[in-house]
């Protein structure tokens, strides 16, 4: 662990500082200055950091300057900037949370890993065994386990997918389930885990919610921690985080297990609540819980958002009590130095990793060979490449997800088209869907064209296959074919969601129609329960901003608000960038930044400073 801390160290001449109190203290402090990292931008904080870190409490304060102690630890060298679109796709962050490995039960599958799989969505860093592919695998395990046992106690006995379709169709759940029990179908575990899963993997969560509902006030499942666990979750998502935190009290007490407050924690996290999250962990501290590298992990996801020098505070109290890091750590650590342009950093975890006796899987080698080609660094992503694939791309067709976006990336064609014949005579969904990204990246439409056709006549496809093509076609401005896609879609039956809203919106845009888009938008939010995904508003307040439109940009930061996308700086920056074009002073913004506890990096101070109806210039200062 000290290892992995020396490879934290910032640049001296940047002035950050934090050190360690007295060991003996139970609890855990960070007290922090106005600084704020946008996620995806990694630019050097213009104000100096410094911090004091006590084991005994997190304290939210952001008002409290820090003091200083000897000693440096940063996760972020602030070497660089970079700003990815990647980062701020869907829920910017990790699609994938350390879980445990045990699936020895479907009480497990359905709410226990599941729940760490998805609380926290986004492509930034996008695993082989994503929330879709483990529900999809859990499913057919779910599915094979259940024919078995109609084989064996009741051949009459309906398969579990005839409750999935149930409710899928109903528009009343709960009736639809009392009639399900009325008319003496089966009604377990396995027929429950099967449509949870389904409902959890289409994002339907309110739904999913009303079945945990019912489940519990007809007591027609036995709940168990885990059972109470995924009902936290899905409050937390449907409701919020207040409502799924009022829900842990009506648990009994022998249930208010570790896992209670991890899906909470975790929900937290997901929300870029920092002080919520900082108040769970306290608690969890004050109930004598553990501290788990699961816990750990969250913190420095969250971290990793909003001010990426506190996760070495994370990994200091993680050395202090003997938690050792773990893969996922690792991985979160190497992305953080990647997207701050700090190879070198990036490299030293890496072999700090290695050290330990913890090699590379193919998910993190892909986020080396990810940041390589950001920094032009093409022969090391390369080598990287290589060791993904082995010595057998056909045996080792884990790494064929991955290896097509990025050999694109390199604008490699023949190795795309290499790795793709590896996978077409008995491809996967995900595969196709990274062949349709890779050819979309290289320009070549008819090849992506192609591998949707053959997705088409092997599957029944939900929408977020068609809206893989999509944005393939939004990307080169395709307005037609993307018309033509959408009608057909709705031709074959698919579900519209948040998915196809946001191929549909960067398709219009794209175009030049941003009203169409915005207007696309607004009917999405009216017609469904379901939310759009941050980057659909963003896309369209980009162009508002570009232009200068003030009122409109203002309209959608709030609705973002309404949506329930808070405390993120980056739609600040963009609604900033909306009064410097427009030459407008903001007044007040300052203000309105730390009410949603957000605050400035460099380069918002410096558009704060362009939009101050208040600042002095040589000219004023004579004037007045």
């Amino acid at each position: 662990m000290w290892a992995l801390r020396r490879c934290a160290y910032p640049l001296r001449s940047q002035g950050c500082r934090l050190g360690a109190s007295q060991t003996s203290c139970s609890k855990f402090i960070v007290q922090s200055d106005y600084i704020e990292i946008a996620v995806g931008i990694s630019e050097p904080a213009e104000l100096v950091s410094s911090g004091y870190l006590f084991l005994k409490r997190f304290y939210h304060s952001p008002s409290i300057h820090l003091r200083l102690s000897q000693g440096s630890y940063s996760l972020s060298s602030q070497a660089g900037t970079e700003s990815s679109e990647d980062n701020e796709d869907l829920e910017d962050g990790f699609s994938e949370l350390e879980t445990p490995a045990s699936t020895d039960s479907i009480e497990e599958s359905n709410t226990g890993d599941e729940i760490g799989e998805e609380l926290v969505s986004g492509p930034e860093l996008s695993d082989v065994d994503s929330e879709e592919s483990l529900a999809e695998a859990s499913q057919n395990e779910f599915n094979s386990d259940a024919e078995a046992g109609v084989a064996d106690e009741d051949p009459k006995k309906r398969s579990p997918l005839d409750l999935w379709k149930v409710i899928m169709n109903a528009p009343h759940i709960k009736r639809a389930l009392d009639k399900w029990v009325e008319e003496g179908n089966h009604l377990g575990r396995s027929e429950i885990s099967v449509s949870m899963l389904n409902l959890r993997k289409r994002r339907m969560y309110g739904k999913a919610l009303q079945v945990s509902e019912w489940l519990e006030e007809n007591k027609r499942l036995k709940f168990v921690e885990r059972d109470y666990a995924s009902r936290i979750d899905l409050i937390a998502k449907v409701r919020g985080i207040q409502k799924a935190e009022q829900y842990i009290g009506k648990i009994p007490e022998s249930f208010r297990s570790e896992i209670i407050y991890r899906t909470l924690l975790a929900n937290c996290v997901a929300a870029t609540n920092a002080k919520k999250s900082e108040e769970v962990f306290n608690k969890m501290r004050d109930l004598d819980f553990p501290i788990s590298g699961f816990a750990c992990n969250q913190l420095i996801l969250l971290y990793k958002r909003l001010d990426k020098k506190k996760i070495a505070d994370v990994l200091l109290l993680m050395e202090k009590e003997n938690v050792k890091p773990t893969l996922f750590t690792y991985r979160v650590l190497i992305d953080t130095k990647g997207q701050s342009n700090d190879i070198t950093g990036m490299e030293q975890v890496l072999e700090t990793m290695k050290a330990e006796g913890i090699e590379p899987d193919v998910f993190t080698q892909s986020v080396l060979a990810k940041h390589y080609i950001n920094g032009g660094l093409n022969e090391k992503a390369e080598t990287v490449l290589k060791e993904m694939e082995g010595c057998n791309l056909k045996e080792n067709r884990r790494a064929c997800k991955s290896l097509l976006p990025l050999y694109a990336a390199l604008g490699k064609a023949d190795d795309v088209k290499r790795v793709w014949k590896a996978c077409k005579s008995k491809p996967q969904l995900e595969e196709c869907v990274a062949a349709i990204e890779a050819w979309g990246k290289l320009g070549k439409i008819e090849e992506a064209e192609a591998v949707f056709e053959l997705m088409f006549t092997t599957w029944k496809l939900s929408s977020k296959y068609y809206a893989a093509l999509l944005r393939v076609y939004a990307n080169h401005k395709l307005l037609s074919k993307g018309k033509d896609l959408a009608k057909r879609m709705a031709d074959s039956g698919c579900r519209i969601g948040p998915f196809t809203w946001d191929g549909l919106i960067k398709l219009y845009v794209e175009a030049g129609e941003v009203e169409k888009a915005d207007s696309i938008l607004q009917k999405a939010v009216q017609q469904s329960s379901m939310k759009p995904l941050f980057n659909s508003y963003m896309v369209i307040m980009d162009q508002y901003a570009k232009r200068g439109d003030v009122h409109n940009a203002e309209k959608i930061f709030h609705r973002l608000k309404l949506a329930g996308y808070v405390g993120r700086l980056r739609q600040f920056q963009t609604l900033l960038q909306a009064y410097v074009n427009a030459k407008t002073p903001a007044y007040g913004f300052r203000d309105r930044m730390r009410a949603d506890n957000v605050f400035p990096n460099k380069a918002v101070a410096a558009q704060l400073a362009q939009v101050d109806a208040f600042k002095k210039t040589a000219i004023s200062d004579l004037l007045d």
